[in-house]
């Protein structure tokens, strides 16, 4: 049998219905997990969307159940509305019009469970004229300026893993509006859709760009700005080894802790950019002189703002990382550990994720009232 949910996290007692998908969805639905609430996912026993397989679990779909229920059977369907009507929260990422198209859009939902929060999440919008197409993380950062903003001068622009629109702008924003539509529905009873756009995150996390762009402190040239790596002192540089390390002295008493640590006597004047390429030279030569881990040594525990540019195989041996047990190890995956924390609700270790359809009997057993649970066996589309 599987573990039960355990109860613990600020999110206890919260219901979320999660409806198979990949990426944004599924690392929203993670995130809830992780903060204590009860997630389903829910799929189809034919799904295709997934990453690994039965044998090589996605760590993302972790501390959840899993229920498989074929949407296009009648029978499987009404089981389907009656896990929505015992939910707080349902996620979808679907494109637009296909819930409802399944009979599990939200006015369907809503009529049934008026307190329901219905999460949605796209790329485009529910709404626009691009709202129905296809595309990926990629093509909403670019939309949106945040890739063009991203690379070196003269160069491509660099792509951020799929950090900015899937997840950044498209997962967190997501829960920051399931929580807050919780939140209203302590006051007024009633639930209401979330319309969580990838494109619209996105353009919000990119707020400061356009604040300074607003007073005219920021250029629409890549390897121009003082964020993004036209600064010799917020950019990364190569070491003897090969190894990188970052550079983020922007104040200027962080700046003279970098000339000391470099041994340097004088605190070279960096606030004309036409100086910029000479003190970006003189870094670069010095930096050189030593391996990433040396340099390391060097400027740990120093307001200097230097760190190692680690891979991710070195990630959880880092000591503060190792210290705050930032990583942590699930079903012989090292993964990252819940965050944020929590001084009074703390949340549990995850659970490694189940296969799919493991968890139908018991779950619809458990939500469903008696006379709607299915007496033989499994639903048409579950697992035996």
């Amino acid at each position: 049998m599987p573990e039960t949910p355990t109860g613990a996290g600020p999110l206890a007692g919260i219901r979320v219905l999660e409806l198979g998908g990949i990426g944004p969805g599924p690392h929203a639905a993670m995130l809830l997990a992780d903060l204590g609430a009860d997630v389903v996912r829910v799929e189809r026993p034919d799904a295709v969307l997934r990453v690994g397989t039965d044998d090589q679990r996605d760590q993302m779909l972790r501390s959840r159940r899993s229920v498989t229920l074929d949407t296009k059977d009648p029978a499987d369907l009404a089981l389907l509305l009656g896990l929505v009507d015992a939910t707080d929260v349902l996620i979808e990422g679907f494109r637009p019009g296909a819930a409802e198209r399944m009979g599990i859009g939200p006015d369907e939902c809503l009529e049934r469970n008026p307190g329901l929060v219905y999460g949605r999440i796209t790329g485009w919008g529910q709404d626009g004229p691009l709202a129905k197409t296809a595309w990926h993380d990629i093509n909403y950062v670019a939309r949106t300026g945040a890739l063009g903003a991203i690379g070196e001068r003269g160069a491509a622009p660099s792509v951020p893993l799929n950090l900015v629109g899937d997840f950044g702008g498209g997962s967190l924003y997501l829960v920051v509006g399931v929580l807050a539509a919780l939140l209203e529905r302590e006051r007024s009873g009633l639930g209401q859709v979330v319309d969580a756009a990838m494109v619209d995150g996105t353009a919000s996390l990119l707020q400061l760009t356009w604040a300074l762009r607003g007073v005219g402190q920021w250029r629409d040239r890549r390897g121009s700005n003082l964020l993004d790596g036209a600064a010799p002192f917020y950019t990364t540089y190569v070491c003897a080894d090969g190894g990188y390390i970052a550079v983020g002295a922007l104040e200027p008493a962080f700046f003279a802790a970098l000339c000391a640590g470099l041994g340097w006597d004088d605190v070279p004047s960096r606030d004309d950019p036409r100086g910029w390429p000479e003190l970006r030279a003189r870094l670069a030569e010095a930096f050189a002189q030593r391996t990433r881990d040396e340099w390391a040594t060097i400027f740990d525990g120093t307001d200097a703002c230097v760190s190692p540019v680690l891979e991710l195989h070195e990630v959880a041996s880092d000591h503060h990382l190792a210290a705050r047990a930032t990583m942590i190890e699930v079903d012989g995956v090292v993964q990252a550990a819940p965050a944020p924390r929590f001084s009074r609700t703390a949340t549990a270790t995850p659970r490694p994720p189940r296969r799919s359809g493991a968890d139908t009997a018991e779950v619809l057993a458990e939500w469903l009232p008696a006379e709607s649970t299915p007496k033989t066996n499994t639903p048409t589309g579950a697992l035996a």
